[in-house]
């Protein structure tokens, strides 16, 4: 039986969360069946974290206190496992909408919001299963959290608020590109972000003129947000500033994702 049939089957007029749990459920299947990228998506955080760790963490500064270098930048690679999970959205919208399967939809009376909320589903799902097994060997290599409960909950909330946004980016994005290869390059920015922040040393460490652009762009307090809460210390009003930048790319990137799916499928 078919996703659509399945639909179909559950009542006269599915509703759009009906939709968009079997858009989920379908854009889930082919991850699955797509063995490279899902192994490259949950490997190549790993690998950056172990490069960090072992290659560069005897060489960096921090000019902090922690115990070690994987103390400091397991926060900054939490973020940048889900900029890479994200990233595969854009591929899949994009793809949906080179191969015709959106024509089928629309014949189906399945809109274009449910469709893409479905791939963002998807890809938060994947994402926090990549996040776990990205802490889960942070712990086996040295990493401590002593976080609350209510920093543990303030942590998974600043997570999943980045995946949902920066999945529906991607979506966009996969809207904008004219094939599932452009739609991966232009994802680079994305992945690109935490890296001219302090997720992998202080910004202060860096050059004079990337200061200010480190400081005011979103990832940044997403960094701070997860290291403080995951170590325990005071943080200050950042994760309501990470979750406000999170909230604002959201709104955005849902709206652009709409229109563009309009102007793409006249």
């Amino acid at each position: 039986m078919s996703d659509m049939t399945a639909v179909r089957t559950r009542g006269s007029s599915p509703g759009s969360l009906t939709h968009t749990a079997v858009m989920a459920g379908r854009s889930l299947r082919i991850s699955s069946r797509n063995t490279d990228a899902l192994i490259t998506a949950l490997a190549l955080p790993i690998m950056l974290m172990l490069i960090f760790v072992y290659f560069f963490g005897g060489a960096i500064d921090t000019g902090t206190d922690y115990d070690s270098y994987v103390m400091y930048v397991v926060p900054g690679v939490l973020l940048l496992s889900a900029g890479f999970g994200a990233a595969t959205t854009a591929t899949a919208v994009s793809e949906d909408m080179k191969g015709g399967i959106i024509d089928r939809f629309r014949s189906l009376d399945v809109r274009g919001t449910p469709v893409l909320a479905g791939h963002v589903a998807a890809s938060t799902v994947r994402n926090l299963c990549a996040t776990a097994l990205v802490f889960c060997v942070a712990l086996l290599i040295g990493f401590r959290p002593a976080a609350s409960p209510a920093g543990w909950l303030l942590v998974a909330a600043v997570l999943v608020a980045y995946i949902v946004a920066l999945s529906w980016i991607s979506a966009a994005i996969g809207l904008l590109a004219r094939s599932p290869e452009a739609a991966s390059g232009f994802t680079f920015f994305m992945s690109f972000l935490p890296y001219p922040s302090s997720a992998f040393v202080p910004i202060d460490k860096m050059p004079s003129w990337l200061h200010g652009f480190a400081e005011h762009q979103p990832i940044t307090p997403a960094i701070e947000s997860l290291r403080g809460l995951l170590l325990g210390q005071d943080v200050g009003n950042a994760p309501w500033i990470a979750l406000a930048w999170a909230a604002g790319l959201l709104v955005v990137a849902v709206s652009v994702s709409e229109a563009l799916f309009r102007i793409r499928t006249r």
